[in-house]
C-alpha cells in the first residue's frame, strides 16, 4: 500500500510539476505604437507586428495614460470602404491583463483603417481616432490559390481510393482471389 500512495504521489507531482510551464503564454511583443487623444484621455495603440498585412494575425494593445483601472471604453472599427464594423467594449487582453486589447485578431481587408475610440472615465467621456492605418494586401498567394493547392492531397487520395476500390471490386465479384506469393 505504501509503494502505491508514493507512486501515485510521484504521477501527481510529475503532472502538477510539468502543467505549469506547459500552460504559460508567450508575452505580447509590441513592436509599433500609435498615440490618439481621446477627448481628455492620451490613448497608446500598440501592434504586435508592423507593418499591417491583410489576413495576417497580430494583438492590438490600447493603454491609456493612467492605466484602465477606473475607466471603460469602446472601438468601432472602419473598414477601407467606410463601412463600420460592430463596436465593441475595450476588455482587458487575455495574455497582457494590465491593458485592454484584442488577441490574435486580422485585418479582413487591404487599405486604409480608421479605429474610433471612445474613452469614459473620472474626467469624463472623450472620443478620438487613429485615421488612415495602413494595412497592405495579404501576403502569400490568393487564397482561390491556397485552397486549391492545399486540396490536392485530398483528390489525390480520393483518386487512389477509386482505383484501388474499381481494382479490386472487379476481381472479388468475379470470386477470383488475390493471387499470394
Amino acid at each position: 500500500m505504501r509503494k502505491t500512495l508514493l507512486a501515485l504521489a510521484a504521477v501527481a507531482g510529475l503532472l502538477f510539476g510539468t502543467a505549469a510551464p506547459a500552460n504559460a503564454y508567450e508575452p505580447v511583443n509590441i513592436v509599433h505604437t500609435e498615440r490618439v487623444q481621446a477627448g481628455p484621455y492620451g490613448l497608446t495603440i500598440g501592434f504586435s507586428t508592423w507593418p499591417l498585412k491583410a489576413m495576417q494575425s497580430l494583438d492590438f494593445t490600447f493603454i491609456p495614460d493612467g492605466g484602465i483601472g477606473d475607466k471603460t471604453g469602446t472601438l468601432a472599427m472602419f473598414g477601407p470602404d467606410g463601412a463600420q464594423r460592430r463596436a465593441q467594449p475595450l476588455v482587458r487582453h487575455p495574455r497582457k491583463r494590465e491593458v485592454w486589447g484584442l488577441d490574435v485578431r486580422s485585418m479582413p481587408r487591404a487599405g486604409d483603417w480608421t479605429f474610433r475610440f471612445t474613452v469614459n472615465g473620472p474626467a469624463g467621456s472623450g472620443t478620438g481616432e487613429l485615421r488612415a492605418l495602413p494595412v497592405l494586401p495579404q501576403p502569400g498567394p490568393p487564397m482561390a490559390v491556397s485552397w486549391a493547392i492545399s486540396t490536392l492531397p485530398l483528390i489525390g487520395l480520393v483518386v487512389l481510393v477509386v482505383v484501388a476500390w474499381r481494382r479490386t471490386r472487379g476481381r472479388l465479384r468475379g470470386g477470383e482471389l488475390p493471387a499470394t506469393g
